[in-house]
């Protein structure tokens, strides 16, 4: 087992809003204030979306992203990263028309420095509740063609942001690992493995989806960084085989089941817990970046 330090991700919000998730972080002082408990517990990267505070939906402003960032920056050393607009089938919310306005906010706070992680999901997915499944309900499409994948490594070619790969099916890693390679000046992905016990996609989390996710990482990015993630789930059963395996960990109110009752801080809490029983310890952000440039 690696004696290495293990990285903490805290998703803060998600794209839910207080209907799904009623613990959610939404206003800019509550997301700063959350970040900061969460990189004081352990946490040494942030993620969240952003929200309009009046009609509690999200707002992909660079602006409102470049508030919430500089509020973390000012009471806290982290790697604090945005979402970019859901575009899919049935969402009722902003539908981008292209790939550059999809990604204008991240090129915008990329170009101020205001960032060093993005977003870029090489997929599109089925998102359907097993609940709503029986209801009769429909699901949605998270549509992420081609074009707008290639934007989203062209701007973190441009300005050395490094790639978060949500990998919600096995073929995500086979065409992330595919178009990294083909693009000149990409920083190494993070490859996100993610698992779901109240949605219909991808694996529930067990140690032989575990296992075949790995197997094929190893194929398409061998020595790629990684980390166990979710939505709507538990990922807590999956740390200790992770963390034995050399991957990373991201927990928080956007990937916990909908509805829970935990905070992000005891979430947070209770990762860094299971990490240090382990006898490894959470990285700090110095440690992560150091990772990424291959010198740690």
């Amino acid at each position: 087992m690696s004696d290495r330090p293990v990285w903490v991700e805290v998703a803060l919000n998600g794209p839910w809003g207080r209907s799904l998730q009623p613990g959610a972080p939404i206003t800019v002082a509550e997301i700063v204030a959350e970040g900061v408990a969460a990189a004081e517990a352990g946490a040494a990267i942030v993620h969240f979306h952003a929200y309009d505070e009046a009609s509690g939906k999200q707002k992909d402003d660079w602006e409102l992203y470049a508030r919430i960032i500089e509020g973390l920056r000012a009471k806290v050393d982290v790697i604090a990263y945005p979402t970019i607009p859901l575009a899919g089938s049935g969402l009722g919310v902003f539908e981008p028309t292209g790939a550059r306005e999809r990604f204008r906010h991240i090129e915008e706070l990329a170009r101020r420095g205001l960032i060093e992680w993005a977003v870029c999901d090489p997929g599109s997915v089925n998102f359907s509740r097993f609940d709503r499944i029986a209801a009769d309900e429909t699901g949605f499409v998270y549509l992420n063609p081609e074009d707008h994948v290639r934007e989203g490594l062209r701007i973190a070619a441009a300005h050395g942001i490094r790639p978060s790969y949500a990998i919600y099916e096995p073929g995500f890693t086979r065409l992330g690992a595919a178009l990294a390679a083909a693009i000149p000046g990409v920083p190494a992905p993070v490859y996100r493995l993610m698992f779901s016990d109240q949605f219909a996609w991808g694996f529930p989390p067990r140690r032989y989806a575990l296992d075949a996710h790995l197997a094929l990482l190893q194929e398409c990015a061998p020595g790629a960084a990684w980390m166990v993630a979710g939505l709507g789930v538990d990922i807590a059963p999956l740390i200790e085989p992770a963390v034995a395996a050399g991957g990373h960990v991201r927990v928080g109110l956007e990937d916990a089941p909908l509805g829970t009752e935990a905070t992000n801080l005891e979430l947070v809490t209770a990762a860094v817990a299971r990490i240090r029983a382990l006898g490894r310890a959470p990285a700090s952000t110095a440690e992560v970046r150091a990772a990424a440039r291959g010198t740690a």
